[in-house]
């Protein structure tokens, strides 16, 4: 064989290793999945939600393709990351992260299946038909986590027995907010508390939130339901410690990151839930079919090290009702 027609061939043959990998990549399905926070602290749930497309027999890279959209706390992108993933012709698109991402993927399509995950009421929102009948292209699970408002202010209460005022942190541009808010003003006034609802709906406003908590001589405060603030959770941590204030959360990723105590259920069960629901469609079944499923295991999680650092002596009736007590 001449040099010439050697570096020919190899030439077509490194042309084609491409195109065949690009065929089979095709010839894969592909989800579409879109979160309103960052990857990062999410990476445990996206390893969930893998774990169960794994078991039900999809390995990502190997017999399904996941295309992946974050974001980044700026909900006005998920629209456009909607259409651009349904254009490119996925077979489920997966709302992670709550309401914003749910609304853009159904403003998206209304055939290709929808996967959701999200803290509120499916039915209240309009997502679903009903819980066991969802209807349409639209199923998955909820964990209610934005309903737990009075819950969790009477766990503040129960660990700061004369807070007064308590303080409710909420995102105004997520849509549950206004569920937050509503829950934990009717939660103080019967126990006739006073609650300052402050803002936040970046980063860079945190601060701000809490230089008024230490001046209004807040005692207590719940951060509100919201995944931006779940992907910002370091931060918010942070600053509770940093101001001495008693704070509760809805997700044991606060306790675990330094926070006192949270109350919650559980978000990797929720997508690992997703990822079934997933693998289920893939393999035929319809949404329409795929009853909501709602987190029934809620947990306690107190931070005992943390309340310590704060001077906060947690009561051992309080300890004693955790499910998980960090030492």
């Amino acid at each position: 064989m001449q040099r010439r027609e050697f570096i020919t061939l190899l030439g077509g043959a490194a042309a084609a290793w491409p195109l065949g990998a690009s065929a089979q990549q095709a010839a894969m399905p592909v989800i579409g999945f879109i979160n309103t926070a960052s990857p990062g602290p999410f990476a445990h749930l996206v390893a969930a939600f893998r774990k169960a497309l794994s078991e039900a027999g999809y390995v990502e890279g190997q017999n399904v393709v996941v295309e992946y959209r974050w974001a980044e706390g700026q909900y006005d992108r998920l629209p456009a990351f909607a259409a651009e993933l349904i254009h490119r012709g996925v077979a489920v698109l997966v709302a992670t992260g709550g309401d914003p991402a749910i609304l853009a993927a159904r403003a998206a399509t209304t055939s290709t299946p929808i996967v959701f995950a999200t803290g509120s009421d499916p039915v209240e929102y309009g997502y679903v038909a009903s819980l066991n009948r969802p209807g349409g292209n639209t199923t998955g699970a909820t964990q209610l986590t934005s309903t737990l408002g009075a819950k969790r202010i009477g766990l503040l209460r129960d660990l700061i027995p004369n807070a007064n005022p308590i303080a409710l942190l909420v995102n105004p541009t997520y849509p549950a907010s206004s569920v937050v808010v509503r829950d934990a003003q009717e939660a103080a006034l019967r126990i006739g508390v006073d609650l300052i609802v402050l803002n936040a709906a970046a980063e860079s406003e945190f601060e701000a939130a809490f230089a008024i908590l230490a001046a209004r001589r807040v005692q207590a405060l719940m951060v509100g339901a919201d995944p931006f603030f779940t992907s910002r959770r370091n931060h918010l941590v942070a600053l509770a410690a940093r101001f001495r204030m008693p704070t509760v959360y809805e997700f044991r990723e606060f306790a675990m990151a330094g926070g006192i105590m949270s109350y919650g259920t559980s978000l990797s069960d929720t997508y690992h839930q997703v990822g079934n629901y997933t693998a289920r469609i893939l393999k035929g079944a319809k949404p329409a079919d795929l009853p909501v499923v709602q987190s029934t295991r809620f947990e306690l999680v107190i931070n005992l090290k943390a309340a310590k650092a704060l001077g906060v002596e947690v009561p051992p009736g309080l300890s004693a009702s955790a499910d998980e007590v960090i030492e």
